[in-house]
């Protein structure tokens, strides 16, 4: 028997002119490419509806996290009552003098009748705090609900029982309603009912009574995505290794939920400006003088027959963010579901 004879040098060569096989493994950047993520990324680039969207949105942001260096320069401040120290800025009635709301070169989106702030830096700092608040009720949502959805999908029986019947009495609630009754509640257990409500405690009622209502839904979607992948091989495998129910939770299970929690988090965040706005229109969330979309709306809302200006920027502007940030879950969601077509 004759053994084979190694390739030699020359046959290498010819080898490598013709062509070989190429090797997957040593190709990072063929499997990187085929990555579910950067399958999602790729789809999301093609979506021209979902690219202006998310310019729109980090515009906004752009504009809460900068408001004061924008103010600055700007040189204006929401809090100054500048008819006090310039008179002539209003008419007898109370009323911008200037066309268009007081609209000038000194004030850029004109000033708030009777008491004639800057509208300007007023909207800026206005979505500062409605941001704020709305992004931070919607991270505390998410957590709550991921850690109650998860943990009774998981666990199930008695525990899965009861947290569905929470759940289902917590989705049966007429939120507006219950916002408005138990912000008094929140408010009581920190200072006394003579006492005058800080805005750092309203805002911290805010956000806590936001997602104390607001968990239910993406904790009831999780519950049920558990509930059908803790039944699965892969679930199972991890078992029988001996894995940790902790380790079975962060590794098998929460890798395969990020789409749902993402998508929810995309359609919670601006439902939570608008509720937020809302409980500010009925003066039960931020207050004047505290800067606010819904403050001001409200107080638009007051003089909108004799002078639309006031009531018209901050509500044109809510409804772009509102829309945009929608039509970027939009997006979001078709990207993360290769299923999906619009």
């Amino acid at each position: 028997m004759t053994l084979p004879t190694p390739p030699t040098a020359a046959s290498l060569e010819v080898t490598d002119e013709i062509g070989s096989i190429p090797d997957s493994s040593a190709n990072p950047k063929g499997s990187e490419s085929r990555s579910p993520g950067r399958l999602a990324w790729k789809r999301f680039k093609r979506d021209r509806t979902g690219v202006i969207s998310a310019y729109v949105v980090i515009f906004f942001f752009a504009i809460a996290a900068l408001a004061p260096v924008i103010a600055k320069l700007y040189g204006k401040d929401p809090y100054t009552t500048y008819a006090s120290q310039r008179p002539e800025l209003l008419d007898a009635f109370a009323y911008p003098t200037g066309p268009n709301g007081g609209m000038s070169p000194e004030f850029w989106f004109g000033i708030e009748p009777q008491l004639g702030r800057d509208v300007f830096s007023f909207l800026l700092y206005g979505i500062r705090t409605s941001l704020g608040i709305a992004v931070a009720a919607t991270l505390l949502t998410v957590v709550i609900g991921v850690v109650i959805g998860t943990a009774a999908g998981y666990v199930g029986g008695k525990t899965d029982y009861v947290v569905g019947r929470i759940i289902d009495i917590l989705l049966s609630f007429p939120s507006t309603l219950f916002f408005i009754a138990f912000m008094p509640v929140v408010y009581a257990l920190f200072i006394a009912p003579d006492e005058e409500v800080p805005t750092w405690l309203r805002a911290i009622a805010l956000i806590i009574v936001l997602a104390a209502f607001g968990w239910a839904s993406i904790a009831r979607l999780l519950r049920g995505q558990v509930l059908g992948l803790r039944e699965r091989e892969f679930v199972e495998a991890a078992k029988v290794t001996g894995a940790s129910p902790r380790r079975i939770v962060f590794k098998e299970l929460l890798p395969n939920l990020w789409t749902p929690i993402i998508i929810q988090s995309t359609l919670m965040l601006p439902a939570y400006v608008t509720a937020e706005a809302g409980l500010a229109f009925l003066g039960v969330g931020m207050i004047d003088p505290t800067p606010d979309w819904g403050v001001m709306i409200a107080r638009g809302a007051m003089f909108y027959t004799q002078d639309l200006t006031f009531m018209l920027f901050p509500g044109l502007s809510m409804v772009i963010f509102v829309l945009a940030f929608n039509l970027l879950g939009d997006s979001v969601r078709d990207a993360l579901d290769p299923k999906s077509k619009r």
